[in-house]
C-alpha cells in the first residue's frame, strides 16, 4: 500500500504544523511550547491517553486498536529539540529565536509522528497498542535515557521501538534500513594540559602547555592507526583547542582540548579510553607538563534487531515501493540508540532530497516527506499488529 490518501490529503496541514515548529525552535530540555502543542493535538485527535512531563519535557500518547488479542505494544519515537545555530535558510517561516534553529529536522520528525497519530486514532486498523514517544533533548541532552529512567518502557509495557531520521541527499520518498549497526556510538572527551606560563621571550623559564598539547593531538591519532583492529571502525576527532589569550607574547599556563570518539563495537570503548589516558599523561610528562582526562560516555551504537529491521523494511517497501537495505552505516550518533539498548526495534532513514546537510545553518526539512514518514509509522503498526 502506498502513502495513505487520507494522510496525503493532509500534506498542507502537516506542512503548516511543521513550519510552525520550525519558526519556534527550542533547545534541549526547553521544549515547553513544542510539548504543549504536541499534547494538545494528541488530545484533539482522540488519543486515548496523553501524559506530559515524561523525562522532563517529553510527551507520551497511547492509542489502543480495535482488538487486543496480540497483546503487542509498539513504541514510535519522534524527537523535538533544536540546535544552537543561527538560521540562514531565508524561508518566510525561519526561526524567530535568535541563535536557535531546527537544523536536524526534528520539526519534521515530530510532525510525521503527529500525522501518524492522527491517522491511527481515526482508523485504529491494528490490534493492541501503539505508544507515541515525543522525546526531548536528543541533541546531546540524554532525553532518551531520561524518559527510560522515568519508566517509559515499563509504565506503558513497550515491547518494540521504531524511529526514523531524515537523510539529506537521498530522494524524497525513499527509505534505507538494515539489520545491525546503523549509526555509531558518540562519546566526548576533554583534556586539560597544564604547564607553567611565562614570557614568550624566555621559554626556558616556562613549561609550554601549548607545545605539549600539540604533541598530544598528534599522538592521539595513533590510536585508530595502530591500536584498534583495522577491521573495527573508530573515528577520533580533536575538534577544539583553547590556549591562552590574544596576547602574542605570553606562554599559556594551560590548554584545553575537546573532541569526540565514534565506534560501532562497544568493546572498542574500553581500549580507546585506556589508550587516550596513557598517551595524554605520558606525552604531557615528556614535555614537563601534566594532563587530566575527562571522558564522557555518550549514546550507544544504534543497532537494529534483525526481526524488527525486517518489519521496518517491509513497511518502507509497502509505502515507497522500494527500500535501500545494503549501505554502509554512518559514524553519526543518535539518542534513539538508548531505547534500542533496552528494547528490540529498528531505526530507518527517510530521504530529504537535495537539501543542505544536517546541522548546517542552511538546512531545512522537506515537507514533501511528511506524508511518507507518517504512512511508514502507520504501516508498521498495521503490519506488525494486523487485525484478526
Amino acid at each position: 500500500m502506498p502513502v495513505r490518501n487520507s494522510i496525503a490529503e493532509r500534506q498542507p496541514e502537516l506542512a503548516a504544523w511543521r513550519q510552525d515548529f520550525h519558526a519556534h525552535p527550542e533547545l534541549r530540555n526547553e521544549e515547553h511550547r513544542t510539548a504543549g502543542v504536541v499534547a494538545d493535538r494528541l488530545r484533539a485527535f482522540g488519543v486515548d491517553e496523553v501524559v506530559e512531563g515524561v523525562g522532563g519535557t517529553g510527551v507520551v500518547g497511547v492509542i489502543r486498536g480495535r482488538e487486543t488479542g496480540s497483546g503487542k505494544v509498539l513504541g514510535f519515537r519522534g524527537d523535538m529539540d533544536a540546535l544552537p545555530l543561527p538560521e540562514q535558510t531565508g524561508v518566510e517561516y525561519a526561526s524567530k529565536t535568535p541563535g536557535v534553529m531546527h537544523a536536524c529536522g526534528h520539526d519534521g520528525h515530530t510532525t510525521m509522528l503527529l500525522g501518524a497519530a492522527q491517522y491511527l486514532a481515526e482508523t485504529r486498523k491494528f490490534d493492541s497498542t501503539v505508544v507515541l514517544i515525543f522525546q526531548p533533548a536528543e541533541e546531546g541532552g540524554g532525553g532518551a535515557r531520561a524518559m527510560i529512567k522515568d519508566g517509559l518502557m515499563e509504565r506503558w509495557g513497550i515491547q518494540e521501538v521504531y524511529g526514523m531520521h531524515n537523510w539529506p541527499g537521498m530522494p524524497v520518498g525513499q527509505f534505507a534500513v538494515r539489520p545491525g549497526p546503523m549509526l555509531a556510538a558518540a562519546d566526548g572527551f576533554k583534556i586539560v594540559v597544564r604547564g607553567k606560563g611565562g614570557h614568550a621571550a624566555k621559554p626556558h623559564l616556562s613549561v609550554d602547555a601549548t607545545l605539549a598539547a600539540c604533541h598530544v593531538v598528534v599522538a592521539l591519532q595513533s590510536i585508530a592507526a595502530r591500536n584498534v583492529d583495522p577491521l573495527q571502525t573508530v573515528v577520533m576527532s580533536l575538534c577544539a583547542i583553547q590556549s591562552g589569550s590574544q596576547a602574542y607574547n605570553v606562554i599559556s599556563n594551560s590548554v584545553t582540548l575537546g573532541g569526540t570518539v565514534r565506534y560501532m563495537d562497544p568493546e572498542v570503548q574500553t581500549l580507546v579510553i585506556d589508550r587516550i589516558r596513557s598517551i595524554v599523561e605520558a606525552t604531557a610528562e615528556a614535555y614537563g607538563a601534566t594532563a587530566e582526562l575527562t571522558y564522557m560516555k555518550g549514546v550507544h551504537p544504534t543497532v537494529n534487531a534483525a526481526e524488527q529491521a525486517g518489519v521496518a523494511a517491509n513497511a518502507a517497501r509497502a509505502v515507497a515501493g522500494t527500500v535501500l537495505e545494503e549501505f554502509d552505516p554512518s559514524m553519526g550518533g543518535e539518542d534513539f540508540a538508548e531505547m534500542l539498548a533496552v528494547r528490540p526495534g529498528a531505526f530507518a532513514f527517510i530521504g530529504n532530497g537535495d537539501s543542505a546537510g544536517l546541522h548546517n545553518p542552511q538546512y531545512n526539512f522537506n515537507d514533501e516527506a511528511l506524508p511518507v514518514g507518517a504512512s511508514w509509522f502507520a504501516e508498521v503498526a498495521e503490519q506488525r499488529m494486523p487485525l484478526g
